[in-house]
């Protein structure tokens, strides 16, 4: 039965395939030649309305070379013309782009809310090396309907996989929460459509002097063919973030444009818990503020005080069929801003820092945070960061006060490669916690091979009272990465006494060997409407000091991908689960010790995600602790024009083992509608079966700069039969540019 069910899945499709011929083929690229253009300092500003074609500015600059497809014929020239050109003053960075278009009334714009994704639209993105080191950048981007998008980019933006295949996403490398103050303007015509961006050099950081040189890249996607485009060609594998592969803009004269901003907010909010016999709402105002100062060009201060993330999104709800913890990723705007220089480790799994430690308590409580300071940035090749914040004491959760330091240095050579150290220390600071501490230490290093392979690892130690022995970690991996081909191979050791207390561990105590290898292969039309297929084989386990195998998983995968943007994902996964001591999945089931021995079959089916409708869902069916797992997860996103946008997710584990049946749920529902970019109501509405809990989190948004503005934010928890608790926050921040 298993082998009738899993060959269909890992094969399936493939008699429907038709050889047909290519309407366009892949041009061998010289990927060691980098583009270069010369900046144009500007004599006259351009009129920020989306119109270049008619601006006297930029028509006296040259556009700074032609494109090529990465997407779908790599080589290829784009089948649309794009003209770029670049220009700048003392005090700003300009872009202006037309993008041509034979049908404008066919453009894609599929959200229109600031930083909303940019795949899978017809837009237009750049990222700025501006330290020249090909490791780290800012991103900018738009669509033809004016949308905002930036990010802030560290180590070429990469991250690492969240190994519990419970939880999705990438940890580190791309800080979209990153909100800089910049301006963007665009314009639809029968041309096409183009537009108009203004960067403000006190939004960046750089190193000042006369002819300097950044590294930069341009990105271009044409969503009627589901073609990128880029300037600085890029193989199959990478993407924007890839800086070691950009391009250079050259003749910068740059001096420092200061930079003071001060940004302070006011609060009112009430709260009302119902559990409470004499449930009264109790209102309170508060303010405070941060400061924002650039020390150098390069090198910046932020203060703040009595530090209030009332607007942020609340939490995705998860429910654990484990005994290891659950990862619930940073989403504070104050932690987010250059997380990167602050990660060491292997993110989600193994991290020396992880921000929530700081003014989040056990579930989810808020720790009031008094303020702090950090100083982040680059002193000639050497990244530097020094954090430091302080927690209010909260006597009802027996939680004392606490300082948090984080000291962090990072020096890049050439070649993606660098040498770093980090140290993390919580001090207790009430009355007779002198032993109140813990203290974590890490060296890492990385060390690029051309630009296809890199070695790096970390080694780190901890300190806390009353642990003596083990108290370290340590990883090493290596990673092969060109012609479509990922090659990844590491080991991770943490010892027993390892003790992060502000970071944070999957698990403990484990000894992880893994690979993986991948291959993108582009049919390049041989294969019907065939995009890409991806075959790939992983795996990892996890022993203990015992040498007893407590996770083993072994997982073989192919994606097939379309033009059209339908994706099927067909794979087989072989697991063992080494369970040392008896523990309860779920109210009344318990699972005794032992090995567990299991094979499942997975398949995922993606619709075309810039429709108006598209469907997203994923089925594991297969073994689990000596019984069966079916776990169906469905994904449905439904958007009307491009200011509503919808989606809704289901996700269902049916567990049934030898001592007991039980089913999970969670749905997931998030709304939102854009009035503008920068204008928003959004709601994010959840169910939990397992906790028994529904949760709503509606927000209105009237930005102003930054990500300042006005917000008002409810949230409410509710239980099967009451509601528990209640708010409602009103807050308004102002952003306040000292020395413009």
């Amino acid at each position: 039965m298993k082998n009738q069910l899993i060959v269909p899945l890992l094969f399936a499709g493939i008699t429907s395939f038709s050889k047909v011929a290519a309407q366009a083929v892949a041009v061998p690229v010289d990927y060691s030649i980098r583009p270069r253009a010369i900046a144009a300092k500007a004599t006259n500003e351009p009129v920020l309305d989306g119109n270049v074609l008619s601006d006297p500015a930029w028509q006296s600059v040259q556009p700074i070379g032609e494109m090529r497809q990465s997407q779908p014929f790599e080589g290829a020239p784009p089948s649309e013309k794009t003209d770029i050109r670049v220009m700048y003053n003392q005090t700003t960075f300009f872009v202006g782009v037309v993008c041509y278009d034979a049908k404008p009334d066919k453009l894609v714009i599929s959200d229109a809310r600031r930083d909303a994704p940019l795949d899978d639209t017809d837009s237009f993105l750049f990222i700025l090396d501006t330290y020249n080191d090909s490791q780290n950048g800012f991103v900018f981007g738009t669509n033809s309907r004016g949308v905002e998008y930036d990010a802030q980019i560290d180590n070429e933006g990469q991250g690492n996989r969240n190994p519990n295949r419970q939880q999705g996403g990438t940890v580190g490398g791309v800080n979209l929460n990153w909100d800089a103050s910049w301006t963007v303007k665009t314009e639809v015509g029968e041309y096409g459509w183009s537009a108009e961006f203004a960067i403000p050099l006190r939004t960046l950081r750089f190193l000042t002097g006369k002819d300097q040189s950044w590294g930069i890249n341009f990105r271009r996607n044409i969503r009627k063919t589901n073609e990128i485009a880029y300037w600085s060609p890029l193989p199959i594998q990478f993407d924007l973030h890839r800086l070691s592969m950009a391009g250079k803009i050259d003749g910068l004269d740059l001096q420092s444009p200061g930079n003071l901003k001060l940004i302070p907010y006011a609060l009112a909010q009430g709260v009302k818990d119902f559990r409470q016999d004499d449930a009264k709402t109790d209102l309170r105002a508060d303010f405070g503020a941060d400061v924002k100062y650039s020390v150098t060009p390069s090198l910046t201060l932020d203060l703040t005080y009595n530090t209030d993330f009332a607007q942020v999104e609340v939490d995705d709800q998860q429910v654990n069929l484990d005994r290891f913890n659950l990862f619930f990723p940073e989403k504070r705007p104050f932690f987010l801003e250059n997380a990167g220089l602050f990660t060491v480790g292997s993110p989600g799994e193994v991290d020396l820092f992880f921000s929530r430690r700081i003014g989040i308590g056990d579930g989810g409580r808020v720790v009031p945070i008094i303020g702090g300071a950090r100083l982040s940035g680059k002193v000639n090749k050497t990244n530097v960061g020094f954090l430091s914040m302080f927690t209010e004491d909260d006597p009802e959760a027996g939680i004392m006060a606490n300082n948090y330091t984080v000291a962090r240095v990072n020096h890049q050579f050439a070649s993606r490669s660098s040498v770093g150290g980090m140290f993390i220390n919580r001090l207790g600071m009430g009355d007779g916690e002198e032993n109140n501490y813990n203290r974590s230490y890490a060296l890492d290093t990385r060390l690029g091979i051309g630009k296809k392979a890199q070695i790096s690892g970390y080694y780190a130690g901890t300190s806390t009272p009353g642990i003596e022995d083990g108290e370290y970690a340590f990883n090493l991996q290596t990673e092969y990465l060109w012609n479509g081909l990922n090659i990844r191979g590491a080991y991770t050791e943490v010892a027993e006494g390892f003790n992060p207390e502000v970071g944070f561990l999957l698990r403990s105590a484990f000894r992880k060997p893994e690979f993986t290898v991948l291959k993108q292969i582009r049919p390049n039309g041989k294969m019907g409407g065939i995009l890409e297929l991806r075959p790939h084989v992983s795996y990892r386990s996890y022993w203990n000091f015992d040498n007893f195998l407590e996770t083993s998983f072994l997982h073989i995968d192919n994606h097939w991908e379309w033009k059209s943007g339908f994706e099927v994902h067909t794979g087989i996964n072989f697991t063992v689960e080494g369970v040392v001591e008896d523990f309860e999945i779920a109210k009344g089931v318990v699972v005794p010790a032992g090995t567990y021995r299991h094979q499942e079959a997975q398949i995922v089916f993606m619709t075309n995600q810039s429709k108006n409708i598209y469907f997203n869902t994923r089925h594991v069916l297969g073994g689990s602790f000596g019984g069966k797992r079916y776990n169906n997860s469905v994904t449905m996103g439904l958007r009307f024009g491009n200011k509503f946008n919808s989606e809704y997710t289901l996700s269902r584990n049916d567990v049934d083992l030898p001592w007991g049946k039980f089913n999970t749920n969670i749905f997931r529902t998030r709304l939102s509608y854009a009035f503008t970019p920068r204008v928003f109501t959004q709601a994010f509405i959840q169910y939990n079966s397992v906790a028994e809990l529904w949760s709503a989190n509606i927000r209105f948004g009237l930005l102003q700069q930054a990500n300042t503005g006005l917000f008002v934010v409810f949230n409410e928890i509710r239980g099967n039969e009451m509601v528990n608790n209640r708010s409602l926050t009103i807050k308004y921040s102002r952003m306040f540019d000292v020395l413009r």
